[in-house]
């Protein structure tokens, strides 16, 4: 799995969507990241097929949302999203909550039949707790391949980033930027300031030193190509711990039908 990617989270102007994606592409970004909740998975396979990135090369990630998660639904939206997406299959397929529809046999029933009828590749789980992963696992006839969370310098996940090395499931970082906050903290900025690069750069740079994937939503190119230079930027051990020691939660996103105790 790509270490950086593209998340699409609010780009729902078609036209701006597909010159998203398609510039991203050929930037260098591999990993493109929709969802059925963002309403814009047709442009971002037009981007996919606009650019002269060979499909191949993609790594396409999509979710299903919440009320999509019984078993009579499932393969038929995952179908919807391919089709609309343009493409054969998807690399990777998240049930976007544990909300709703969801239950852990059903839906995990569900995603093993799109795994071998060729729909998707892999299973990964969106804003799941521990607990919930457990449950997950104990039921699922294929792997979890990934777990998407929001993760940033100032909500540092310390448990799930214990669980997924335990349990050898990639972490995804949503909100890695924590919708800008992080550009106001003073140990990030000092750190930008040394290398002389964006404190974007220097917060994307920290998630991968901890092996997580970092999905920054973008549309500009300037933010497109500041995002994708953290990927060759290398912080020091004091650096790192210096983010590591940042003793603030500050979770951004906190809808109403988020599990508890998440």
């Amino acid at each position: 799995m790509p270490m950086l990617g593209l998340g699409t989270w609010q780009n729902d102007d078609p036209e701006q969507c597909v010159e998203t994606v398609r510039t991203a592409l050929e930037m260098g970004y591999r990993y493109i990241d929709t969802a059925q909740a963002y309403d814009n998975e047709t442009s971002v396979g037009e981007g996919i097929r606009a650019s002269a990135v060979d499909r191949d090369e993609v790594f396409l990630a999509t979710k299903l949302w919440y009320d999509q998660l019984d078993r009579d639904t499932i393969v038929e939206s995952a179908q919807s999203s391919v089709d609309r997406l343009g493409v054969d299959t998807i690399e990777l397929l998240y049930p976007h909550w544990p909300a709703g529809s969801y239950d852990a046999e059903e839906t995990m029933d569900g995603f093993a039949e799109l795994v071998d009828t060729g729909v998707i590749e892999r299973i990964g789980l969106s804003n799941f707790t521990p607990e919930l992963i457990d449950e997950a696992r104990s039921v699922s006839d294929e792997p979890i391949f990934a777990l998407q969370v929001e993760c940033h310098p100032l909500l540092q996940q310390e448990q799930l980033r214990e669980y997924c090395a335990d349990a050898g499931i990639e972490l995804v970082a949503y909100s890695p930027l924590a919708r800008g906050a992080v550009f106001d903290v003073p140990e990030i900025e000092e750190i930008a300031q040394k290398h002389g690069v964006s404190q974007a750069q220097v917060s994307l740079a920290w998630l991968g030193e901890h092996g997580i994937t970092a999905i920054p939503k973008a549309t500009g190119q300037e933010h497109l190509r500041d995002n994708l230079a953290a990927a060759t930027l290398e912080l020091d051990a004091e650096d790192v711990q210096a983010i590591d020691d940042i003793d603030r939660e500050e979770r951004q996103i906190n809808p109403s039908f988020a599990p508890d105790s998440w």
